[in-house]
């Protein structure tokens, strides 16, 4: 009943920058939050960045200052700009979205990108 695509992922070199994009679609009667999420190799998945409601945003230490999430609501798209970006930041990024539907309040989760910071 609700998709979460993402885009935008690849191969970078440190420093450099990318842009994730992830739209949501379906029955789709109100976004809440959304948000990114990331699992590195060998790590737990972390909480990125991520947006509730007309808020500006709230970031994990380690990506504040190079990171920027956006939300386009008319869309049901939110984007996640990735500057300076470290060997670190390798990870499968995933698209995290609380949307009302007709069935209810849910909890959706995109099928992730890979983000690979390497020289």
């Amino acid at each position: 009943q609700v998709q979460l695509v993402e885009s935008g992922g690849g191969l970078v070199q440190p420093g450099g920058s990318l842009r994730l994009s992830c739209a949501a679609s379906g029955s789709i009667i109100s976004t809440h939050s959304m948000g990114w999420y990331r699992r590195a190799p060998g790590k737990q998945r972390e909480l990125v960045a991520r947006m509730t409601g007309g808020d500006s945003g709230n970031y994990a230490d380690s990506v504040k200052d190079r990171f920027t999430i956006s939300r386009d609501n008319a869309k049901n798209t939110v984007y996640l700009q990735m500057n300076s970006l470290k060997s670190e930041d390798t990870a499968v990024y995933y698209c995290h979205a609380t949307i009302t539907t007709r069935m209810g309040f849910g909890d959706y989760w995109g099928q992730g990108t890979q983000v690979t910071v390497s020289s």
